[in-house]
């Protein structure tokens, strides 16, 4: 996720970031990470609540994030090969990576660069959100407009090619991002309104422990449309909007009580695209070896908290050096002085 200068509350750091932005980013890929490894515990009835409520918003968090320092691209030259060098190149390569463990598991070498496979989807999106920054910073109401186009992509069928089904759905929050300014944050910063968000991740904890099984698992992964959960297209629409709007509270909620000051992870949360393509891999490990200690509310505490110390691994000094060549390819090499019509 490329990240523009961003508002500074606090002195910055040595490197000019804003800690809030990366304390947030390393939160979020902790519950990204620990959500995917106990996916597959989800007979446990405190698993499926938690997968289901940190499936809510903790992608929607990404997105607006990824939203808000978006808002300064343009199609300039430099911007335009920081799109190809830390998107479209590790797109390329991790989508090839990941056809690996197809291959030894289930003996069957699918390779599709249209069709994005497990969590290569979001660099897709994002590829195509990054791109229509400008259609949307020109239009004059761009959130309704794209929530209009996520709801309506629910009522059809959409190919898998480009991952329309997620790209069009999660839309709105790529954009509400687009929409935020520094004064936004600050508001979520003052001292109510975190008491505030703590009161509403705690009562969407409770709510997940209540809904979790009443909601079917496919509306909170957003890749298929109403039709094939089983809806018709005016109560997909609706459970759409509630799922929209309930995101974006959360995420409010979220960033409300994410600290603002540096922390001992603040650093790890300017490499959070390092956690989020190399998990998996580990995530496709260890599902394999999950014995009935795992199927226990200990063991899922116990898997939560290795995914949460898995994230943090991810995202140290070392691994970054030994995995730039595919994260963070030099790609200089590759490109030329921009070429004008003459």
């Amino acid at each position: 996720m490329s990240v523009a200068t961003p508002v500074r509350t606090d002195p910055p750091g040595e490197t000019g970031r804003d800690p809030f932005f990366d304390n947030a980013k390393f939160l979020a890929i902790a519950l990204v990470v620990s959500g995917h490894l106990i996916e597959d515990l989800r007979d446990v009835a405190v698993a499926h609540a938690a997968y289901f409520y940190v499936y809510v918003f903790h992608m929607p968090l990404f997105i607006v994030l990824s939203g808000y320092l978006s808002r300064n691209f343009t199609f300039s030259s430099g911007k335009a090969r920081k799109l190809i060098s830390t998107l479209a190149v590790p797109y390329v390569l991790f989508e090839l990576a990941y056809s690996l463990p197809r291959l030894v598991m289930h003996g069957k070498l699918e390779i599709s660069l249209l069709d994005p496979y497990y969590l290569t989807w979001f660099l897709m999106s994002l590829f195509l959100w990054r791109l229509s920054t400008p259609v949307w910073q020109q239009l004059r109401w761009p959130l309704a407009v794209a929530v209009g186009l996520s709801l309506l992509s629910g009522t059809s069928s959409l190919p898998d090619e480009l991952s329309m089904n997620r790209t069009l759905a999660l839309l709105p929050f790529y954009v509400l991002g687009l929409m935020l300014r520094p004064e936004h944050f600050a508001l979520l910063r003052r001292r109510g309104m975190r008491v505030a968000g703590a009161a509403v991740l705690a009562a969407g904890a409770a709510a997940a422990l209540v809904l979790h099984t009443e909601v079917r698992t496919e509306w909170i992964r957003w890749r298929h449309a109403n039709e094939a959960i089983g809806v018709d297209d005016l109560t997909g629409s609706l459970v759409r909007l509630g799922l929209l709007a309930a995101g974006a509270l959360l995420v409010a909620a979220f960033l409300a009580v994410t600290p603002s000051g540096r922390t001992w992870y603040s650093g790890l949360g300017a490499a959070t695209m390092y956690a989020y393509l190399l998990h998996g891999f580990v995530v496709k490990a260890a599902e394999r070896y999950y014995g009935d200690w795992a199927a226990t509310v200990p063991g899922v505490a116990a898997v939560a908290l290795c995914g949460a110390g898995l994230a943090a691994l991810l995202c140290t000094p070392p691994v970054r050096r030994a995995a730039r060549w595919a994260v963070e390819p030099r790609m200089s090499w590759a490109f030329t002085r921009l070429r004008r019509p003459a």
